[in-house]
């Protein structure tokens, strides 16, 4: 049994080395954050969505801005659209389970606002057809992804593809990312800022 922890946590550290050493996805990483402050300073906010442990992520993510991430400071608007079981249920019966996030961001969304559609496999339809829902409003699109990155990679404005096949390592280093950004808006906004 210690062998198969070694080899996961080995495997882990691995795809996390892969991003340390790309400097064309550190890059999308830090436009997204630079990004995500100039939308807060211009007083638009964040969305985000995803399924399954893709949920998870956006709402882990989402808490992480509204409540805090290192330290305390003012609230961050960011939200989930993940987390509302009326909204899911009644669009999903109304629409169909691909527009559950389409048409809250057709709701909720503003021109200015970001949203990030999370997706191990980049494939999801319904965080695809939210993307076109952004695109109509013109909100900036963050696809978080991996494998090739699928149809999202080509639809969002940054594509922030994690270099792996396994979804264990792909979520893993996607609450990775989702933490240095919200790490690097906490302190632009209201700390001493990263730097370059």
């Amino acid at each position: 049994m210690k062998n198969y922890l070694r080899n996961e946590i080995s495997a882990s550290i691995e795809t996390k080395e892969k991003i340390l050493n790309d400097e064309a996805l550190l890059d999308a990483i830090a436009e997204t954050a630079k990004r995500c402050v100039q939308a807060y300073k211009n007083g638009n906010k964040t969305l985000l969505a995803g399924n399954g442990g893709s949920a998870a992520d956006a709402q882990h993510i989402a808490a992480e801005l509204v409540g805090r991430y290192g330290f305390d400071r003012p609230s961050i608007p960011s939200l989930a659209l993940t987390t509302d079981t009326s909204n899911l249920t009644a669009i999903g019966n109304d629409y169909g389970y691909d527009k559950v996030f389409s048409r809250q961001l057709e709701g909720m969304g503003s021109e200015g606002d970001i949203f990030f559609g999370i997706s191990t496999s980049g494939n999801s339809q319904n965080v695809i057809e939210a993307f076109e829902s952004a695109r109509a409003k013109g909100i900036s699109t963050v696809a978080l992804a991996g494998r090739d990155g699928g149809k999202m990679a080509q639809m969002a404005d940054i594509a922030i593809v994690v270099p792996s096949n396994a979804t264990p390592r792909i979520q893993e280093s996607h609450i990775l990312i989702g933490h240095m950004i919200c790490d690097i808006i906490e302190k632009e906004l209201f700390g001493d800022g990263v730097g370059e």
